[in-house]
């Protein structure tokens, strides 16, 4: 029997908008393998290439855990909330699953294991952040239409200078995590 391992990563969890996204991926035998590295070390143009390649080579999910849970439950058990719903929609259940990270989710019957910095060490891991970091990207560029003034789909909607500036100058948005700092400053400061 062929053992199928599928990576998993997720991408979002620093982001002050929107949902977290985690993608599942089990490779096949003629993707090259090289190809793959971490999502943050490649371009946008790179990345959105190579999830087409990876797509069309690959049994492929996308979970996601929405703003509401990641207020209701922390960003971290969101994360794995995501994981945990991009594994269970794969198509063909794997012989293991490779984590990127220091935590796994709770699944019962999946032969789990996390792997520190595996989106740098275990292709599948990063096969998995690109996905992941692409689907995700594609919502927020569509959701920064309606509020170009804080540039989303420059960055993603992390905390960088000019969201921040936008954020003080123009409040927040129905997409803002509330619980994150700095917005958690701003709306109760004391």
């Amino acid at each position: 029997m062929k053992i199928l391992i599928a990576g998993v990563d997720e991408v979002g969890r620093g982001s002050l908008v929107g949902p977290v996204y985690a993608a599942a991926v089990i490779l096949k035998r003629d993707l090259d393998k090289k190809k793959l590295k971490d999502s943050k070390k490649l371009t946008k143009k790179n990345r959105e290439i190579l999830e087409k390649y990876i797509k069309r080579n690959s049994y492929w999910s996308i979970g996601s855990a929405s703003l509401k849970e990641i207020e209701k439950f922390n960003i971290l058990n969101a994360s794995l909330l995501a994981m945990k719903r991009a594994i269970k929609k794969l198509n063909k259940k794997p012989s293991r699953v490779l984590i990127d990270g220091n935590k796994i989710p709770k699944i019962k019957n999946y032969n789990l294991k996390y792997v520190i910095k595996g989106d740098e060490k275990i292709p599948e891991i990063s096969a998995a952040s690109i996905i992941a970091k692409v689907a995700r990207d594609r919502l927020i560029t569509k959701m920064s239409k309606k509020f170009t003034k804080y540039a989303w789909d420059k960055n993603a909607g992390y905390g960088t200078k000019l969201h921040l500036i936008a954020i003080k100058k123009f409040g927040i948005t129905k997409h803002h995590r509330k619980t994150f700092n700095p917005i958690h400053n701003i709306l109760s400061p004391n």
